[in-house]
């Protein structure tokens, strides 16, 4: 009786592996004998710039930036053009000739100390309130010469503006859309940039 039962579970266990080979020794799709060899030597991929000065082609906008500094990172960037936003905005509105001195070229300097001078002589003041951190977008990038990077960016803000003068206080709320070009000497050890331009853009 035990031989017999032997017999059939041995049957049994037959048809069971049988079944189970029958599906997974089936070839599903690509394998990987199929794939044709990778060499193992192949040389790594070089530098957007390296291959660019090895064919000779000109970068430009960021990768030109890029290129010759490569630790530019264009959102600290971005983020630091608008705390250079309000601080300049609000120097300007409290004739703080010092600190504009600090962050503007001598052309820009030059206009914004001629309003300065003139709000003064009309014994005005002025100071200025954002109601929240401007928006700054990338309008343009370049690099003029061996090293000098010129980055024009869009900003849009609401602030704002109380003046007083001889007839009173007048309160204005202004929503601005300007164009602002800063410029840095890549090879420089002064990390700042300077506004050299001020432009007007439509919102």
């Amino acid at each position: 009786m035990q031989i017999l039962e032997l017999i059939i579970f041995a049957g049994l266990a037959a048809i069971v592996l049988y079944q189970l080979y029958a599906v997974l020794g089936r070839r599903v799709g690509r394998q990987p004998e199929d794939a044709p060899a990778v060499p193992t030597t192949a040389a790594p991929l070089a530098p957007v710039d390296q291959i660019a000065a090895d064919e000779g082609v000109a970068l430009t906008g960021l990768a030109a930036v890029k290129a010759r500094d490569p630790g530019f990172d264009i959102g600290r960037f971005l983020g630091g053009s608008k705390s250079a936003y309000e601080m300049i905005v609000k120097a300007f509105a409290a004739g703080d000739r010092g600190q504009l001195r600090n962050l503007l070229a001598p052309p820009v300097m030059a206009g914004f100390d001629t309003a300065i001078a003139k709000r003064e002589a009309e014994n005005r003041t002025e100071t200025v309130e954002f109601a929240h951190p401007p928006r700054a977008d990338l309008e343009k990038a370049e690099v003029v010469g061996a090293d000098l990077a010129r980055l024009t960016v869009r900003f849009l803000a609401e602030f704002r503006s109380r003046t007083k003068g001889p007839e009173g206080e007048a309160v204005e709320d202004r929503r601005t859309a300007e164009l602002w070009t800063f410029e840095r000497h890549l090879k420089s050890r002064d990390p700042n940039w300077l506004l050299t331009h001020v432009d007007a853009a439509e919102a």
